[in-house]
């Protein structure tokens, strides 16, 4: 986010006076990474002035008009040469009486640009008339910028358009949706600062019976609150205001007309994105609804949309889609020239279903962005009083009854903690006046009572929901250069080392002998995998646990067998000319309950977990088991001289059941088993007493050639956590001589 100095001054008035390096250390020390700091105008800009178009005179015999100026300059001596000047200028877009900014000669431009009085089409230029990109106000050059005309004339143009602000180019942390907006900042600011902070949101809703306009969630999942109002007698033509302008140019956003200007104005002052709608093409009611399958629509930016059915979220109404909600409205209701009744939305949309849309259409906009990483619920009605404050002043509408909202918002519970917890987690000694301080100064309400601290997060952080969450808030607020480096006690070895732990890392050592290599890999996979390995419908190891943010769409679930990652290893091995492969791999497997799970409960922060928590916490898990598997491919004795060598078959497999059940002190009953991915009539089952913990054997023809395996490929998957659970030896006491010790040696 781009965020000029002076705006952030607005929120923190004790950041007057700053220096933007300075600024930046306090954003950084509270986790804000800022890119770049950005001037707006060189540090020597001057001769900047405000002048009044007197008449002008179009030049006749050239490729393009010229128009030959009479500017005047400064009202003290309206007689004086100074008083006006001169300028030959290519823009069309002035008449006379305007008010604009003129460069005069000894002034310096953006970007080191002189400007000097100098002979051109016949005229002497005592000059330059300016547009907003020749400022570094934008990008817009097809014209000269025509400023208010109360504007005074003879004005310094330089401290009118605030050329010399510094600009913040921010990067938010991914779940501080907050920090993309001057709210968010500015409170960040104050409290880092132990200072004030002027709240742009904090102000009294307008009363007055809900907008005659009927608006129905049938999401709400998607979509908890929608808020909206009526203004009617808009004036399409009236410009922005030259400082709004000149505030969104700083910030990256193109100044393009007065309804669109207030809503990315309240946006990035607030985070709340908005929308404008033109009244008169909307058919009451509008719904939020998932889309259905087949349906399409046109875009802002004249782009045709296809939806996929519900995976998409709809802004319609009564006749035709409206809008992709928190991306990108329609084009048919786009506020055009002839709008004069406007209804304005700041709806809160759910952060996945947005974040969901934006990658599936390749479509990010600034309103995407603030909802996939969280919009304050509650700032919604607040935006729209903003936003119809600033149409009503500068636009002259009138707002037709209040502010209509529907949907209710799901508060976020209060949590208790025990400060001291706070310190002994932060490792700084906190009283509890600094943490219920420094926690209200993030926006929670904290009462306190019997030494323990009641914290109800802000609307804005739902991420607060436990102890070490406030810790964090109470640490990076007070001050992360407050925790002193302590070199932590070296923990006592046990020994010797528990059976369990022992037997495990033999059997990877033995392995690892046995000519293995060991290849660890993501616990994760895709759902088809299985179908490779030609695994049933109704077999364990299809109750997959699917994890709620993927790194990768395509292996959103957590492993229930080792033998996709390894075979995988596999085939990258034999693709890469290693035809000859022998790897293993142990680690953890999960499988979902039958009969599903329970969600987690939030432990408590103020005292200990009770047995039962925690024994809940634990049902909440799903099943996991520690596995063990090899594979292997290709030649286990290679050709040469001595001979024609010998490829892996199922007895080399069987040999390495045989070294693991040996190095984990177990015995083992082999028998003729049917189990996918293997070949039927090459599968062993492997048991201990009497129970099967696992299969070998050569793989199944049909999963080699889906996987694209060698032939005869060689696999075994066995459950080391029941193997270890059976070999478990009974603990016994060494045994005590009863003679002493012979301490005496012999030569």
């Amino acid at each position: 986010m781009r965020v000029p100095l002076s705006w952030l001054v607005e929120a923190v008035p004790a950041l007057a006076g700053r220096p933007a390096t300075e600024v930046v250390d306090l954003l950084e020390r509270i986790g804000v990474e800022v890119d770049e700091i950005v001037s707006t105008g060189p540090a020597d800009v001057a001769g900047l002035v405000v002048g009044e178009v007197l008449s002008f005179e179009v030049l006749e015999g050239f490729k393009k008009p010229i128009r030959w100026a009479q500017l005047r300059v400064s009202t003290k001596d309206s007689d004086s040469d100074d008083a006006v000047r001169g300028i030959v200028c290519g823009a069309q877009n002035f008449a006379a009486q305007d008010r604009v900014v003129v460069a005069l000669p000894g002034s310096m431009l953006p970007g080191g640009f002189a400007i000097t009085a100098r002979k051109t089409y016949g005229k002497t230029s005592d000059g330059m008339i300016c547009s907003a990109r020749e400022l570094g106000l934008g990008d817009d050059h097809t014209g000269i910028m025509v400023l208010p005309p109360e504007t005074e004339i003879g004005a310094d143009a330089v401290e009118l358009l605030g050329l010399h602000d510094d600009v913040l180019v921010t990067e938010p942390t991914p779940d501080r949706g907050y920090q993309l907006s001057v709210r968010g900042l500015g409170r960040e600011l104050a409290a880092v600062l132990d200072e004030d902070f002027a709240d742009p949101g904090d102000i009294e809703l307008p009363a007055g019976a809900e907008p005659a306009f009927s608006v129905r969630i049938e999401d709400p999942l998607g979509c908890d609150r929608f808020s909206y109002r009526v203004l009617r007698g808009f004036d399409p033509a009236a410009p922005s205001p030259l400082w709004m302008r000149a505030r969104l140019s700083k910030a990256g956003v193109r100044p393009i007309s007065l309804a669109v200007d207030v809503t990315n104005y309240v946006m990035l002052q607030t985070g709340q994105p908005m929308h404008a709608y033109d009244l008169d093409k909307l058919a009451s009611p509008i719904v939020v609804r998932r889309a259905a399958a087949g349906e399409s629509m046109v875009t802002l930016d004249d782009v045709k949309r296809d939806f996929l059915g519900d995976e998409d979220l709809l802004i319609t109404d009564a006749e035709r889609i409206q809008g992709l909600a928190g991306v990108m409205g329609g084009a048919y209701s786009e506020i055009s020239a002839a709008t004069t009744d406007v209804l304005l939305e700041a709806a809160h949309f759910d952060s996945v279903t947005i974040s969901r849309a934006i990658r599936r259409h390749a479509l990010l906009s600034e309103a995407g962005r603030r909802f996939e990483r969280g919009v304050d619920p509650a700032m919604g009605p607040v935006a729209i009083a903003l936003a119809s404050e600033l149409l009503t002043t500068y636009g002259g509408a009138h707002a037709e009854g209040g502010i209509g909202s529907v949907g209710s918002p799901t508060p976020l519970p209060a949590v208790e903690i025990d400060p001291a917890g706070v310190s002994r987690l932060v490792g700084v000694d906190y009283d509890t006046a600094t943490v219920a301080r420094r926690l209200s100064q993030v926006g929670c309400a904290v009462a306190e009572s019997a030494g323990l601290l009641t914290v109800t997060p802000p609307t804005w952080r739902a991420d607060l929901i436990e102890l070490a969450d406030l810790a964090e808030e109470v640490a990076r607020i007070d001050g992360y250069d407050r925790i002193e480096p302590v070199l932590p006690a070296a923990a006592g070895r046990p020994w010797p080392d528990p059976p369990a732990a022992s037997r495990r890392r033999a059997v990877s050592r033995s392995l690892a002998y046995g000519g293995y290599v060991e290849v660890p890999s993501f616990p994760f996979q895709s759902a088809e995998v299985l179908d490779g390995l030609r695994v049933p419908a109704d077999d364990e190891r299809r109750r997959l646990v699917r994890m709620a943010n993927p790194l990768s769409a395509d292996q959103s679930y957590l492993r229930s067998s080792l033998l996709p990652g390894l075979l995988a290893t596999v085939v990258r091995n034999v693709g890469r000319g290693l035809g000859d492969v022998s790897a293993y791999e142990c680690g953890l497997t999960f499988t979902e309950p039958v009969g599903g799970r329970q969600p987690a409960p939030v432990l408590p922060g103020a005292r200990r977990p009770t047995a039962q928590e925690l024994a809940a916490q634990d049902a909440a898990l799903p099943i996991q088991r520690e596995h063990v598997a090899v594979a292997a491919a290709g030649a286990v004795e290679p050709a040469g001289w001595w001979g024609k060598g010998r490829e892996f078959s199922w007895t080399d497999v069987m040999d390495a059941v045989r070294v693991i059940a040996s190095a984990a002190e177990v015995d083992i009953t082999v028998s003729a088993a049917e189990q996918s991915p293997w070949h039927p009539g090459r599968c062993a089952a492997i048991s201990v007493d009497g129970q099967v913990v696992g299969y070998a054997g050569e793989l199944h023809p049909a999963v080699c050639e889906a996987l694209e395996l060698p032939r005869r490929t060689v696999a075994a998957e066995l459950d080391l956590t029941s193997i270890l659970d059976a070999g478990e030896p009974d603990p016994s006491a060494p045994k005590v001589s009863g003679y002493p010790p012979a301490t005496r040696t012999w030569r």
